[in-house]
């Protein structure tokens, strides 16, 4: 089902690639001759995102992995001839603004060092043309709610896992997002490592989604079952998940590196409108699959017996166990099904933005924000809830700062518990 979805919903985006977000130039000298080997690299908030080399037709570009303001920085100690920017500081620009599906051109204009401008007189190009209106009120929230059902398809994914372990085990697992990041660092690995085996994005998927169940599943036996059956309290094993969770995403610093890293297919591609909606495949795609994930999800839930005996584990551990369900089976199912599903989700986080050793980090809190919003425990309020963060957080965009857009979804998580404290799916608990 996932491998069939994947191969409709994402076309040979990789052939469109001169269409999506990019940043390009040509480097010519002041006789008009092209420069070649020269170096540029792209950076945003101070993290490099690609670099490029200068073709022997003097052309080069760097692909993006969205929209934004990136600064460009051409290496004058790689420029043939002694040449150097006609303005003093001119090899690097900054804040060059990107919109969606452009493919922007930059230029470095050059000189011999004799005629370069002196510090501060103005001779260089003509200034941007000022940028176009932005469109009306209506499309920008059509265009933003659907970002925040993409957001929120990645974060339910990836927070099903969590909740289902919460439910069968009341484990707080705070390890939970490095599961994500191994998901989208192995898929990396399978597609686009220097020396991996250069898989397609598809199978490199369907194999980093084992490699994450296997890793649950791996955890559940050598690690939390003993500590179970030791009588661990809770408050210590949440203790562990933390060093659990410090110790993995350090070993993946040093495997994977600082570095962010993007796959090798479908990064950049042509957009399409559908109504006011202009979208591309490879988002369409991510939405697409996540529903059909967590359709399967909720219908195995629902329609299988190792699904009801899920249920009933999470229900009453004591009474599903006196019923004669295996208890440690149900548990171990639920840790691979967990894993398995935060490689998934990793891998659609890094598909919609890049690789990164810290990004399921980045991510636990959203996905600590949807169970709880949504019910603790409760695998269909951590869909819910998923979706509700992740529409928040985008819509916010619209009147306030993108840097508070997690700051808008958690304030509607602690308006919506101080109405209904169980969540919305939750069941209200007697205490006492």
């Amino acid at each position: 089902m996932l491998l069939c979805t994947l191969t409709v919903l994402l076309p040979a985006a990789s052939a469109a690639a001169q269409d999506g977000e990019a940043l390009r130039g040509t480097l010519r000298g002041p006789d008009g001759d092209p420069l070649a080997g020269v170096s540029i690299t792209v950076t945003q908030d101070g993290t490099e995102i690609g670099t490029a080399t200068s073709a022997d037709d003097g052309t080069w570009a760097v692909e993006l992995p969205g929209t934004g303001e990136y600064d460009v920085e051409l290496d004058p100690s790689t420029v043939p001839g002694g040449l150097v920017p006609r303005l003093p500081g001119g090899e690097v620009l900054q804040d060059v603004a990107v919109s969606p599906g452009q493919s922007r051109v930059v230029i470095f204009p050059l000189v011999e060092p004799g005629e370069q401008a002196a510090p501060g007189q103005n001779d260089g190009p003509a200034p941007p043309p000022p940028p176009p209106p932005q469109p009306p009120f209506a499309e920008r929230f059509t265009q933003t709610l659907l970002n925040g059902i993409q957001y929120g398809s990645v974060i339910a994914i990836s927070a099903i896992g969590l909740s289902l372990i919460f439910g069968t085990t009341r484990l707080i697992n705070f390890a939970h997002g490095e599961l994500v990041t191994i998901g989208a660092v192995a898929a990396f690995f399978f597609n686009a490592a220097v020396g991996g085996p250069g898989l397609p994005l598809i199978l490199a998927a369907v194999l980093a989604v084992v490699v994450g169940a296997l890793f649950g599943g791996g955890l559940e036996r050598v690690l939390w079952r003993p500590l179970r059956k030791r009588g661990t309290g809770r408050i210590n094993l949440f203790i562990i998940s933390i060093g659990l969770a410090l110790l993995l995403r350090h070993v993946i610093l040093v495997i994977y590196g600082s570095r962010p890293g993007s796959y090798a297919d479908y990064n950049i591609q042509q957009t399409i409108s559908i109504g006011p909606i202009t979208s591309t495949p490879r988002d369409l795609s991510i939405v697409g699959i996540s529903v059909v994930v967590l359709v399967g999800v909720a219908l195995m839930l629902q329609r299988t017996r190792i699904g009801t005996a899920i249920r009933a584990v999470s229900d009453n551990t004591d009474l599903a166990a006196s019923s004669g369900i295996d208890v440690n089976r149900v548990i171990l199912v639920v840790w691979v099904l967990g894993g398995g599903l935060a490689a998934l989700g990793g891998v659609m986080f890094g598909l919609a933005e890049v690789v990164s050793w810290d990004m399921g980090f980045k991510l636990l809190l959203m996905m600590f924000a949807a169970i709880i919003l949504g019910g603790l425990g409760s695998a269909y309020g951590a869909m819910v809830g998923a979706f509700v963060v992740g529409i928040v957080a985008q819509l916010s965009t619209l009147w306030f700062p993108i840097e508070l857009q997690n700051a808008w979804a958690l304030l509607v998580l602690i308006v919506v518990l101080l109405v209904r404290p169980q969540g919305i799916l939750g069941r209200r608990e007697r205490v006492g």
